[in-house]
């Protein structure tokens, strides 16, 4: 009698729940082929078979069975489990549970989670609607147009249509293949933001990162924190960089290092860009070049340089207040073109050179090299040619004046000079025992010097030739410099610190203390930015006579 009590009561309060008395925020049963009450085998639960179909403030669930708990507000479901919420989230599996009081799922075996952009493919799913978050700890397999994402675990955001991976995920694309240990991706947008030891890896390319952001979509990205582009030869780090994968295209912002391995050099300044198709690269604010010549190491500061052409025919042009040193050659000009196919580098624009103690200066001034033996062959001071060196013992200068001058070198030091056309020598005769004989004076078309390191081993005079050796103390101080003489020893460039000008300190100090706050900050999208180097421009280069 009991027992049939109970039933009626149960049997009482399932008619209740089917005329639709349940409470607001329960769980309304829709449609079962049958259904069934048995308390003795499942407590507490009404057993629902056949084309389930249940609904709980927007989300819809079907099964072929389920076990609801009416007290609880708790149901579970097998066979061919689906939820609905709207039109934003899909789950499907072979066994689920959902409480409608704390709006939770779990679901597990053959999980599909779809959304409009993507769907994840995993064994075990929870889902908190109060939240709208799905999480999983298993393998999980995501598909978002062309991009393929593994990961051991995930959190899927619905509202931001966001997944969130917090250990080893992997994201294949055709063209590259994304990896980190803490990636947020958008499946809407395309966007990823990367977090940690990150890398991806292109067919050409390769990037790392500790913060970056990567637009799957566009395929250009942006990367702070440790950051850097590595291609086939070459090699970009920044503190800010930009890529754009379709473009073939990066840029670095502030602390810009590119290092090219073909053409050994190393190219820095504050922004830099780098065209691979067009085998280019273009720097500015505070750029310098090092470079290799004759196993030493040249150093080029200017306002702007560009490298340009493949290995073998590279173009090095720097513009604005070019300033270069090597160990023992340095110098100064406007600005400076050297082409590595014929080996010849221009000095344009108030040129000059200082090489050993010897100080040189012309309107043009090109220096060429040789290819077979990579070393410094000659030098050319077209214009105004004019050579200065302080005398080794006394306080006057050996001075030589001329329109053109033709020098070669051995060891990267000139050992022979020719002169041409309205030359002009003072020059302090010394004798084996460096006692003054006398201060030369002389005139003439053209003149020919071998030079030992510092010294002066011969000169002779050519054609018209009208000079005086004249005793000291007969040649007065007031013509003792040719005309047009400038020693402008203070402005010599002694290390490679100094081919930075002074007034460069305080606008590189600006840059560190803007990197230093900037330091912290996430990635974040970035304009697509538009080619700033012409490279149908010819530079400037000024005839030879």
């Amino acid at each position: 009698m009991r027992r049939i009590l109970v039933f009626l009561f149960l049997l009482l309060g399932w008619c209740q729940y089917a005329l639709g008395q349940r409470p607001p925020g329960s769980i309304q049963i829709e449609n079962a082929d049958f259904q069934d009450i048995n308390q003795f085998e499942i407590p507490d639960a009404v057993l629902l078979t056949g084309n389930v179909r249940v609904r709980h403030e927007g989300v819809v669930m079907t099964c072929n069975k389920a076990y609801f708990f009416q007290k609880e507000n708790y149901i579970k479901a097998f066979g061919q489990v689906q939820m609905v919420q709207g039109d934003t989230l899909y789950l499907n599996s072979t066994y689920a549970e959902y409480n409608g009081n704390v709006k939770k799922a779990y679901a597990t075996g053959n999980v599909i989670m779809r959304s409009p952009e993507s769907s994840l493919v995993t064994d075990t799913i929870h889902f908190d609607r109060m939240k709208q978050e799905a999480f999983y700890k298993t393998k999980g397999v995501i598909t978002n147009r062309n991009n393929t994402l593994k990961s051991d675990a995930g959190t899927y955001y619905v509202k931001e249509k966001k997944y969130r991976f917090l250990t080893a995920v992997e994201l294949k694309n055709p063209e590259y293949t994304i990896r980190s240990n803490h990636l947020d991706y958008y499946t809407s947008s395309g966007h990823s933001y990367l977090f940690g030891p990150s890398t991806i890896t292109g067919k050409d390319n390769f990037i790392y990162t500790e913060n970056g952001f990567y637009n799957t979509k566009k395929n250009v990205g942006h990367f702070l924190r440790k950051s850097y582009i590595k291609y086939k030869d070459r090699k970009i780090e920044g503190d800010s960089l930009y890529f754009d994968r379709t473009r073939e295209f990066s840029s670095g912002t502030r602390n810009v290092k590119i290092t090219d391995t073909i053409n050994r050099a190393i190219i820095k300044g504050h922004y830099a860009e780098l065209y691979k198709k067009q085998d280019s690269v273009y720097m500015t604010r505070r750029a310098s070049v090092r470079y290799w010549v004759e196993n030493d190491s040249m150093f080029v500061h200017a306002k702007k340089i560009y490298l340009t052409g493949k290995p073998g025919a590279r173009i090095i042009r720097g513009e604005k207040n070019v300033r270069f040193f090597k160990t023992d050659m340095s110098g100064k000009c406007d600005s400076l073109h050297s082409d590595q196919k014929v080996a010849l580098t221009k000095l344009i624009g108030k040129p000059i050179l200082w090489n050993g103690d010897k100080q040189l200066t012309g309107d043009v001034m090109h220096l060429i090299g040789n290819n077979a033996t990579e070393k410094l062959d000659s030098l050319k001071v077209l214009n105004n040619a004019f050579i200065i060196s302080k005398d080794t013992l006394g306080a006057g200068f050996n001075q030589v004046k001329g329109i053109n001058l033709y020098g070669k070198f051995r060891e990267n030091k000139l050992y022979e000079v020719d002169v041409v056309k309205n030359n002009e020598v003072i020059y302090f005769m010394r004798n084996d025992k460096n006692e003054l004989i006398g201060i030369d004076k002389t005139a003439c078309s053209r003149i020919n010097m071998t030079l030992n390191g510092n010294d002066v081993d011969t000169i002779t005079f050519f054609d018209r030739v009208n000079g005086t050796l004249y005793p000291e103390e007969d040649f007065p101080e007031n013509v003792r410099k040719l005309r047009g003489f400038v020693w402008r020893i203070e402005e010599r460039i002694n290390s490679k610190e100094d081919i930075f000008p002074p007034e460069e300190a305080e606008a590189e100090a600006a840059l560190q203390e803007q990197a230093r706050k900037e330091a912290t900050k996430p990635a974040v999208p970035m304009p697509i930015r538009k080619e700033t180097l012409n490279y149908d421009k010819t530079s400037r280069s000024t005839k030879t006579k």
